[in-house]
């Protein structure tokens, strides 16, 4: 896919899904974010004016690429007074603003192996033992000692006519002779080498006794097809840094290094409370109600990022409701989806206030979801720790767009988790963008680059369900050829 020779319709052939399409907003401007008539967009997207690098004497400048976010700038400008804001704050500033709302991970914790997958490392990871623990033969054959041939030697341990994995030795094994060995199994003392099946001959001399002879292609050296002791890490030796992420790899690590117990910060537990009397659990959307998309999406989303889901609740359209849910529940993090506008049944601000809650964002510059917001909770009754509230939109698209926007750094610090890089992609064609906000866009990512998807309208998931990542376009859009962020969509 987009190897050489292809062109821009090469590419949007083999993805029919990628000929975008956008929407007229109210101002007639087609940015893919309104609600009017479809847009024709099968034309080429416009590039977006660039600011120009001067060229030569008598000769045309070049537009310059743009340079992706300079988080620390970006945070730096957006700190204003802690609670008040008072205008709806930029993309990396509003990031910066739920990074910066942790203090300090959660505490440490000792854990069985099985209640460790996804957490962070609070401490780094050390073997517990030489890996391997002993001398082991990494094929089936003999352990032989010495020269060739050899005599085949009795059994060394349990009566048996070889050594088997779990089945260790302690009696030595002469110079001269040879021992059945199966892979994984302990090396007696005295083996030099591992002589593999297929390479093995055994013939009788003129006394009987049988003598193996090595038929391979070339001659045995000392050390063949032994995995030494320690030959992966010795005892005390870091394996991970603190900070790492507990994945099925490192389980299997930390149980071969022989650990029953991992330190980790303690994952964040989230409540998610989904919001609206419109929502159907099941069946088919109709009577002006619709299906609710965010329930099955939103919590794998969310641990992707290191949460422990507690609950997943529906609240009706009741100011009581919700402010008593907020008030009672006892996760780290409260979610809500929709409410976070202004609209007849939007409660979710009146709540906030209700309960005491401080706004530490209240709407952020980014298309779709711009009315997500952030905020610190009192501790619950009979608690003495604050707790966290992320307010999504309603909209499938936009929901999302907040879990990226906030929820995503304000969990990972929770957690543990380092900052991570930024991950840049070039821009395969140019990614439209929304006149002075940043826009989060679907995108595929062959060879060529970040291509945009359809089907990215705020209430839309087609294009998600497609998407192999986020591109974070800025403001006015992105040129071909400019290297663009794109944010990680979890696949499992």
């Amino acid at each position: 896919m987009g190897g050489e020779g292809s062109t821009d319709g090469d590419l949007l052939d083999a993805y029919p899904f990628l000929v975008r399409t956008a929407v007229v907003s109210g101002d007639g401007a087609a940015d893919g974010t309104g609600d009017g008539a479809p847009f024709d967009y099968t034309a080429p997207i416009p590039e977006p004016a660039q600011p120009s690098t001067p060229g030569r004497a008598g000769q045309p400048g070049r537009p310059a690429t743009p340079a992706p976010y300079d988080y620390a700038a970006a945070e730096a400008a957006g700190s204003g007074a802690k609670g008040v804001p008072s205008e709806p704050l930029g993309w990396a500033q509003a990031r910066g603003r739920a990074l910066r709302a942790v203090l300090r991970p959660l505490p440490p914790v000792r854990v069985p192996l099985d209640d460790a997958l996804g957490a962070a490392l609070a401490a780094p990871l050390e073997a517990l033992t030489d890996l391997p623990a002993f001398d082991t033969s990494a094929m089936d054959g003999w352990a032989v000692s010495g020269p060739g041939p050899w005599r085949i030697s009795p059994a060394l341990a349990d009566d048996s006519d070889q050594l088997l994995a779990g089945r260790g030795s302690t009696a030595p094994l002469p110079d001269g002779t040879a021992v059945r060995i199966a892979t994984g199994a302990q090396l007696p003392p005295g083996a030099t080498a591992v002589l593999r099946r297929e390479d093995g001959g055994i013939r009788r001399d003129r006394s009987g006794a049988e003598l193996l002879h090595d038929r391979g292609g070339t001659p045995l050296e000392q050390g063949r097809d032994i995995r030494p002791r320690g030959q992966e890490c010795r005892t005390g030796e870091p394996l991970l840094p603190q900070g790492a992420t507990v994945t099925p790899a490192v389980l299997g690590l930390a149980a071969a290094a022989g650990c029953d117990l991992l330190t980790v910060h303690r994952r964040p537990t989230v409540e998610l409370l989904v919001l609206g009397d419109e929502l159907l659990d099941s069946g088919l959307p109709g009577a002006g109600r619709t299906r609710d998309a965010l329930s099955p999406l939103l919590p794998p989303w969310l641990r992707a990022y290191g949460a422990r889901i507690t609950a997943v609740r529906r609240v009706g359209d009741d100011l009581g409701l919700l402010r008593d849910a907020l008030r009672r529940s006892p996760a780290d993090v409260v979610v809500t989806t929709g409410g976070t506008a202004a609209g007849p049944v939007d409660y979710l601000h009146r709540a906030l206030a209700e309960v005491g809650a401080e706004l530490l964002v209240d709407g952020v510059r980014v298309r779709p979801g711009h009315p997500m917001l952030l905020a610190v909770l009192p501790p619950p009754a009979g608690g003495d720790r604050p707790r966290h509230l992320v307010g999504l939109p309603g909209n499938p698209l936009a929901a999302v767009a907040g879990v990226v926007t906030l929820a995503e750094p304000l969990l990972r610090a929770l957690a543990g988790f380092p900052r991570t890089a930024t991950y840049l992609v070039e821009a395969a064609v140019a990614l439209p963008g929304h006149p002075v906000d940043t826009r989060l866009l679907p995108v595929v990512l062959p060879e060529r680059g970040a291509v945009p998807l359809a089907f990215d309208g705020p209430a839309m998931l087609r294009g998600l369900a497609l998407a192999e990542g986020l591109a974070v376009v800025p403001p006015g859009g992105c040129a071909a050829g400019a290297r663009v962020e794109v944010l990680e969509v979890p696949t499992g």
